[in-house]
């Protein structure tokens, strides 16, 4: 019954039309502003940066999709693990980095776990359908963002309550969710989320509830294809609650809170065998956003306190707890049209603790304190930006980083670019210099297993040189970017006969260097191509899983008012990553063959109230690995529909 209901809705979307959706991330038009780079909202054209926005709009079309998913998409970034098992650990590969040289930030304070390797947040936490824009930075931000800036800067901005008294959102996706060899249709995926919200008078509210399931892959792949693993299900909820007050036009606030929450199981990919280990994570955050403008400026305070807790059911069982707090303050003044200045505060204070149960035991006993796994970060900064008006611009601003292990440490940006006006839009040319400074991880200092107390801080600094074009019809902008790393922190095996290992600085200079192309052009008044191409080189030893060449193509077609679809390939190139071989009891080296994933997607707007929506994911069933020996999705399809009151 279950594959009849699907091809019944199968045929339903795909019946509507024949063609397919661009998720692209493209410059809407020539008014954009950009945020990021600079905390105030300035011309697309004035800024120094070559800003992606993933907008509302485009979020609209990747219903039934995850978060890294869509973010996957961008130029420069390559989130491992999105195509695979919905429980697969993700790395952040931006620009050639790691996790811990990525920010994530939602409304504007940033979030991490202190009890993780590289202190980063998992994207995995988050639901997509509470998100209304994504702005991504590539390149040292740690001016105006912090220690970990140092590769890229995703900051998450959520839905705000309808302009209404009242309004209810839903929306439910179901698909199949299956490997390359098991093509049986099923129904495995579930996506369903919940909310309402509004305004009366002064006062505002918004509360969410999501949730999402999916079955029916293992995580690893079996090595005898007559032998099944038995499936690795994923299951996460997600509530928010948020209410806010306008006390005035120039003084509003909102106070929020958030549970989620998702449960994983997973092999031992240590063996590459079946397991029953399972991982339990969630997190509950709440905190406030405060608002005050004045004549020629405001005044900005948003803070974050986060309870995080893991727990790892396995032959090697683990629990975590971590807390942390986290709050940026500045304001923001406009001296005259032309000096834009950000003085600012920034602070967090982590911490964290561990539970193991030792050899031949049976309960939990506390491996690490967080009476000696914590420490604080508080940052003051300041930003400028000069905006000629004559078409030279320039944003530069410095952070002094204040550390309670590891003092005191400054950090710069210096960002010129020159824009010139055309007929019909501008051509820019830009450049910047920054630095970074990236001090080890709560657990790559304490863990009582792998921790190092030596570790010294990784410190870099990058490079970028680009154009941006931006037309009517017509947009294309290309960068070189080089970032120099100094004490690179990783994982070395210092005696491989008793397996000991620990978290050690390399010596060696790390270099990444490579070059991103974003084109965007409306072919016809109705069809459009969007598309995005990343080289990316990097010393052998940590290039794992990073592709050299990377292309994303999106061709769009909007039938008309109401129904749209588009067309989109994903190219990835040979990338290695490296095993531990169970038989010769040493790391090897392994290359992924290069793979390419077309995918499609359709939605139609019934009436106001209502849209239908569908797609069929890797359409030729291509075969390949994100990691070595883990299963990743062959062909799959899904249907879905919204409805807004």
């Amino acid at each position: 019954m279950y594959k009849k209901l699907w091809f019944c809705g199968a045929l339903l979307c795909t019946g509507l039309s024949f063609s397919q959706e661009m998720e692209n991330v493209a410059v809407e038009s020539l008014e954009e502003v950009v945020l990021i780079d600079s905390k105030f909202e300035l011309k697309r054209e004035n800024s120094g940066k070559v800003v992606t926005k993933i907008t509302a709009k485009e979020l609209e079309k990747s219903g039934g999709q995850s978060l890294p998913e869509v973010i996957n998409r961008v130029s420069g970034i390559e989130i491992n693990g999105t195509r695979s098992n919905d429980g697969q650990n993700l790395g952040y590969y931006i620009r050639g980095g790691r996790n811990r040289e990525v920010v994530i930030m939602v409304d504007g304070v940033q979030l991490s776990d202190p009890s993780s390797i590289s202190n980063d947040f998992d994207l995995r936490l988050l639901p997509l359908d509470q998100v209304a824009s994504i702005e991504i930075i590539k390149g040292a931000s740690s001016t105006l963002y912090g220690s970990g800036a140092a590769a890229a800067v995703i900051n998450i901005t959520t839905k705000e309550p309808v302009d209404k008294k009242i309004g209810l959102q839903l929306q439910s996706t179901m698909g199949t969710n299956q490997t390359q060899q098991n093509l049986d249709y099923d129904i495995a995926q579930f996506d369903n989320a919940v909310g309402l919200s509004g305004r009366l008078s002064d006062f505002n509210y918004q509360v969410n509830f999501s949730h999402r399931y999916s079955k029916n892959m293992s995580a690893v792949k079996s090595p005898d294809e007559d032998m099944e693993f038995e499936d690795d299900p994923f299951s996460k909820q997600n509530v928010y609650a948020r209410v806010g007050y306008k006390i005035s036009e120039r003084l509003k606030f909102y106070f929020y809170g958030n549970f989620d929450k998702f449960s994983s199981s997973f092999d031992d990919a240590f063996m590459y065998a079946d397991a029953d280990n399972k991982l339990n994570s969630e997190q509950f955050r709440t905190g406030s956003h405060w608002e005050a403008t004045y004549k020629n400026g405001s005044f900005i305070f948003s803070d974050s306190y986060s309870e995080l807790n893991r727990e790892i059911v396995s032959g090697f069982p683990n629990k975590y707890d971590s807390k942390v707090y986290a709050f940026d303050t500045y304001n923001k003044y406009i001296f005259n049209e032309k000096f834009h200045t950000v003085i600012g505060l920034n602070g967090i204070f982590s911490s964290f603790n561990s539970y193991n149960i030792p050899f031949g035991e049976t309960n939990f006993e506390q491996s690490v304190s967080d009476d000696v796994a914590s420490f604080n970060i508080v940052d003051p900064y300041v930003n400028v930006v000069y905006v000629s008006g004559f078409g030279f611009n320039l944003n530069t601003g410095t952070r002094l980083n204040i550390h309670s292990e590891y003092g005191t440490n400054l950090v710069y940006n210096v960002n010129p670019s020159y824009s010139f006006d055309l007929e019909a839009g501008y051509v820019k040319a830009l450049a910047s210099y920054s630095t970074a400074y990236i001090t080890p991880s709560l657990f790559q200092l304490f863990d009582s297993n792998f921790g190092n107390r030596d570790l010294r801080p990784e410190e870099s600094s990058t490079m970028e040189a680009g154009f941006e074009y931006q037309g009517e019809n017509f947009s294309l902008s290309g960068i070189y970017f080089r970032r120099n790393s100094e004490n690179f922190i990783d994982f070395v095996t210092i005696d491989p006969e008793n397996f000991i290992s620990e978290y050690q600085n390399i010596s060696e200079e790390f270099t990444a260097k490579g070059v991103e192309v974003e084109l965007n052009i409306d072919i016809l008044e109705n069809l459009g191509f969007s598309g995005n191409y990343t080289f990316t080189e990097a010393a052998e030893r940590f290039a794992l899983r990073i592709p050299k060449h990377k292309v994303n193509g999106s061709l769009n077609w909007t039938v008309n008012e109401k129904t749209f679809t588009s067309l989109r390939y994903q190219f990835n190139d040979d990338r290695t990553d490296n095993f531990f071989n169970n038989e010769t009891f040493v790391n090897e080296v392994v290359v992924l063959e290069s793979y390419g994933i077309l995918d499609y997607y359709i939605s139609h707007q019934i009436n106001k109230n209502i849209k239908i929506f569908g797609g069929v994911t890797n359409i030729t069933n291509e075969e390949f690995q994100e990691i070595y020996r883990f299963n990743t999705r062959g062909r799959n399809a899904r249907f879905g529909v919204n409805l807004n009151f």
